[in-house]
């Protein structure tokens, strides 16, 4: 079944419907719904939910990506997204519990494909453990745990890689580098970790 998005310019303002893949062809401006599941366990550490992205996906296969994200719909407003977080992870959440980050403006491309993405992103707070998640097989090839303060020497160059617990992955840990991530030019997951840390401290102001 074809997919259809609402397109817009670069004011946001809503200048037609296309089908996903001319979308994803012409480089159209289109919104999309990013949660990300994060955590503070009993010791203190500090935790981000990243998805191993499938195998089978046109763009990225195989990278580490955001928990739980998705296109809207024609006529789908960001109320709608919180479907992508049972799909993805079987999580049923009510919107009410989503924390907002803010809104952003993301352009990558992969094998010829252009994706210009305006996101509604969202933290969620959730300390199950990884192996309870019932996540989409058919999207994600497993689930991984960052430990946030790891993760940030990681992205700093502190560090090269780290150990990270997963599931569905044939492992209990992986070893992650830079080069497992999905490539932004905005440092966007350096950014979540340095949100998932002020938000988990409980401040209030928290910008993407």
């Amino acid at each position: 079944m074809v997919e259809y998005f609402d397109i817009y310019d670069e004011a946001l303002n809503k200048i037609g419907v296309k089908a996903r893949d001319d979308v994803h062809r012409d480089g159209d401006w289109h919104c999309v719904f990013h949660c990300w599941v994060i955590y503070r366990d009993e010791s203190g550490t500090d935790y981000v939910i990243a998805q191993k992205r499938s195998a089978n996906k046109k763009i990225f296969p195989e990278f580490l990506d955001i928990s739980a994200a998705g296109h809207y719909a024609t006529g789908e407003t960001m109320h709608d997204g919180i479907r992508e977080i049972e799909e993805e992870l079987g999580l049923v959440v009510n919107f009410e519990d989503l924390i907002p980050v803010g809104r952003r403006v993301g352009i990558n491309t992969y094998n010829g494909l252009i994706d210009r993405e305006i996101a509604d992103v969202f933290f969620y707070i959730c300390d199950q453990p990884l192996a309870h998640y019932v996540y989409q097989k058919e999207e994600l090839a497993g689930l991984i745990a960052l430990d946030v303060d790891a993760g940030l020497r990681l992205f700093d160059h502190t560090i090269s890689e780290m150990s990270a617990p997963t599931v569905g992955l044939g492992q209990s840990t992986v070893s992650i580098s830079l080069n497992d991530f999905v490539p932004t030019i905005d440092r966007y997951f350096h950014k979540i970790l340095v949100l998932t840390k002020r938000c988990l401290d409980g401040e209030d102001h928290l910008l993407i």
